[in-house]
This record gives C-alpha cells, sequence and structure tokens, in this order.
C-alpha cells in the first residue's frame, strides 16, 4: 500500500526507517520530511491545513495509510477531516480525532479524564485570568517547588518548575498576560511529584492495547540535567528501574483505567498514546498524556520493535489489537541528539554536516537536516539523533558516543552523560 507520514523530525526519521522495511508498504511519502527520510521514501512540499490539496495528493497517489508524527495536526482535527469526507474516509488515519487529541491539546482536559477515570496522577487545579487571586491563593497552600503547566500547546516549553513562591506567583500572572501566548489563557497548578520519570507507549484502537517498549527521555541543555528544557537532548530504552512488578503497576493502574476511560467517555480513538509518567515510591503517576510518539524516545523505541509496523498499523484499523504480537529485541538502544550550537536559544542554520556515512552498531536519525545539491545541511536545532546499540547500557552508549563524535558540523553540540543515572541503583 502507499503511505504518508507527517512530520519532519527525528521522530517521523525513526518511522519512516522502520514503515520502509515493511513487506506491506508499497510508496511512502513524508511531509514534509528531512535529509534523512529521503532516503527511505519520497519528501513531498505538502500543505496539510489545506484540505482541498491534501485530499488531492490523498486521491492522486492512492493513499491507503496515513501516520502523523506530530501532534498539532490531530488537535487541529486532520482525522475528522478525512473520516467526514466520502472520498477519504476509507484511509486508515495512525492519531486519534480531534476529541481524542484533546487529552494532549489540553492538559485542564486530560486532568479532568484522569481523576475521572481513576487513573494516578498529582493533584491539582485550574485558574484563568479572571481567577487569578484564587491561584494566587491556591500556590500559597502548597509546598515548593511549584509546578505551573499552560493548559494548552507550547512546544514543550510550557511547564515551569518554580522553588519560590514569589516567582511562582509573578510567573502564573506573566502567564495570563501571554507568555505562551493562548496556551497559558488556562494555567493548570499542580502538586509536585518528587520521583524519577519515564515513558510508556501503547497503540490502541480505543478498545484493546499493544505496549510498546518503555523509554526514559532527557530533557535539559545541560550535564546533569541543569540548564534550560529541549525538545530532548537523549533518551534510553529500555529502563532498567522499570521491570516486571512496575511495568504490571503501570498497565493495571494506568493503561487499562485510560483506555477503560475512553469507551465510557465516548471518545473514538487510534493511534499512539504516550504515558509521561513518574515513579513516586514505586507507584506510577501520570505526568501528562502525549497522542503521538515522543522525540527522542522513538528514535530508541521504533528500532527495538523486530515486528512489522505497518502490520501493527493494520491491525489497530481492523480491530485484531488483541491477537497482536509485538515482538522486541533485547538490547539496549541509547539516543544522544547533537544540537546546534546556541540550541534552545538562537542558533545558525545551513551548516555543512558530515562524518554519518559509516556508523558501526548504531543508526543517525535525522532531526534538522536538509539537502542542497549533494550537500547535508543543518537545518534546526536539534540535528541528528545518534542511536547506538548494545548488550548492556554502557556498551549502547559507547557506541551512541562514538557516532555522536565522528558527526561533524559547526558548532556541534552533544551530552555525554545520557543514561549515566541509570547505570547504579535506583
Amino acid at each position: 500500500m502507499n503511505i504518508l507520514l507527517i512530520g519532519s523530525g527525528g521522530r517521523e526519521h525513526a518511522l519512516a526507517w522502520k514503515i520502509a522495511q515493511s513487506k506491506l508498504s508499497t510508496k511512502l511519502f513524508i511531509a514534509p520530511g528531512n535529509g534523512g527520510t529521503e532516503e527511505v521514501g519520497e519528501n513531498v512540499s505538502l500543505n496539510i491545513s489545506n484540505f482541498a490539496e491534501t485530499k488531492s495528493f490523498l486521491l492522486s497517489k492512492n493513499i491507503k495509510m496515513v501516520v502523523v508524527g506530530p501532534e498539532q495536526p490531530l488537535v487541529d482535527g486532520f482525522a475528522d477531516a478525512l473520516a467526514n469526507d466520502v472520498e477519504l474516509r476509507g484511509i486508515n488515519v495512525i492519531g486519534p480525532k480531534k476529541l481524542g487529541a484533546t487529552l494532549e491539546g489540553s492538559k485542564d482536559f486530560s486532568k479532568q479524564f484522569m481523576l475521572r477515570n481513576g487513573v494516578p496522577t498529582a493533584a491539582y487545579q485550574s485558574f484563568t485570568k479572571d481567577t487569578l487571586s484564587s491561584g494566587l491563593a491556591f500556590l500559597e497552600t502548597l509546598n515548593p517547588p511549584y509546578v505551573l503547566k499552560a493548559d494548552g500547546l507550547a512546544a514543550g516549553k510550557g511547564v515551569l518548575i518554580l522553588n519560590d513562591l514569589a516567582e511562582a506567583k509573578l510567573e502564573l500572572n506573566n502567564m495570563f498576560e501571554g507568555k505562551f501566548g493562548a496556551a497559558s489563557n488556562t494555567v493548570v497548578i499542580e502538586e509536585f511529584l518528587d520521583g524519577i520519570e519515564l515513558s510508556v507507549f501503547v497503540v490502541t484502537d480505543g478498545k484493546d492495547y499493544v505496549i510498546l517498549p518503555e523509554a526514559k527521555d532527557y530533557k535539559r541543555i545541560g550535564e546533569g540535567d541543569k540548564g534550560l528544557n529541549t525538545g530532548g537532548m537523549g533518551a534510553v530504552s529500555p529502563v532498567p528501574f522499570a521491570k516486571g512488578t512496575f511495568l504490571q503497576k503501570v498497565e493495571e493502574k494506568v493503561i487499562k483505567p485510560t483506555i477503560a476511560g475512553l469507551a465510557k467517555d465516548l471518545i473514538p480513538y487510534k493511534g499512539f498514546i504516550f504515558f509521561g509518567l513518574i515513579k513516586v515510591n514505586n507507584e506510577p503517576f501520570v505526568i501528562e498524556y502525549n497522542v503521538r510518539m515522543g522525540d527522542p524516545e522513538t528514535e530508541v523505541v521504533i528500532p527495538r520493535i523486530q515486528s512489522d509496523l505497518v502490520a501493527l498499523f493494520n491491525a489497530c484499523d481492523n480491530g485484531t489489537l488483541k491477537d497482536y504480537k509485538l515482538e522486541v529485541m533485547d538490547e539496549t538502544a541509547l539516543t544522544i541528539v547533537a544540537v546546534s550550537g546556541g540550541y534552545p536559544g538562537s542558533y545558525e542554520k545551513g551548516k555543512l554536516i558530515s562524518g554519518i556515512k559509516n556508523a558501526q552498531a548504531g543508526i543517525y536519525f535525522h532531526a534538522g537536516t536538509k539537502t542542497e545539491q549533494d550537500d547535508l545541511l543543518t537545518a534546526g536545532g536539534r540535528v541528528i539523533a545518534c542511536t547506538g546499540f548494545g548488550n548492556s547500557l554502557a556498551k549502547a552508549k559507547n557506541n551512541a558516543l562514538t557516532m555522536a563524535n565522528s558527526l561533524k558540523f559547526q558548532g556541534k553540540y552533544y551530552r555525554k552523560d545520557i543514561g549515566n543515572d541509570l547505570e547504579g541503583p535506583i
């Protein structure tokens, strides 16, 4: 079948790399893609927010499956538009409709969903500019650190964790004054949970589900988890502290009530659910839902899957997920993201990239890259994810570090401590 993958980052390159291996994939298109995706499919310029343009492309290329990488199109109702069109409704869209996507599009909506369906999460209240005084009073009832979250999508930057009450009050006001645009018209203030984070992923049709490999990512720009938050500087899968009994708790206390809640609340759902979790005293709590795969977690999760990914997507569409058996390799995958100098602040683009032709025991997944003539150039803050494999965390890390060191472009920066916190007892 012909497949369209939407997106342009490292997540999409990893998905494209895996989809292209499927015997069920005839032709893969990526919109818009990057310098890596064009090696496994055809990059296309397509304005997916323009329905007429998108419809014409889907029909002319005989597309039978659309995999939506990022969250914004889903929150905007991309899947609804296809389902509501007589000529397009037969296309298998991997990604929820707008109502389901609200699990990520609104933190207040998702918190209400969790509480209503018995999913463990931090205590919270939501406020608007009109209830600022109540929000300030609520902050005074909490112990630091104080957690403030923009309700809407804010490109991964809408969460503040502050130790000082006065600063938290100031930032609450700043959020209502447009710090994160319309995303912070409503702000969720929640109890701080002290633990260690990880991510668990499922593919679901809203009734049954298949659990994918778990991962842990690293958001801060600096080593030792210092400095500004980024889109992600690295990730590891499997997660050494998430084994056996704990993962059973995740399934019983988090995944099952979430899927049951979708059915109970009449929320149609088809695609990925990303459970952002925190382990507190050996118990899982949900920090957030995402309605797509994470980045850079995808770059360690997808390579560990040995099964045919397109067959999994078909099972999600035709109601056979319950019988689907996922095969996963035992090796550890660890990715290190090489970024442009200055990221996550201002940075320059168009730097020549070299040194990625001969990866041993690993895969380079492109994120912010583009090709001009025969040159590969930087085109974003996060440039390339260097994913190494090994029969131990240490070996996977060593391979990823070798790859990151071999990669060359002006201003390159990467963290050398990804996975260090997982090497001892937790």
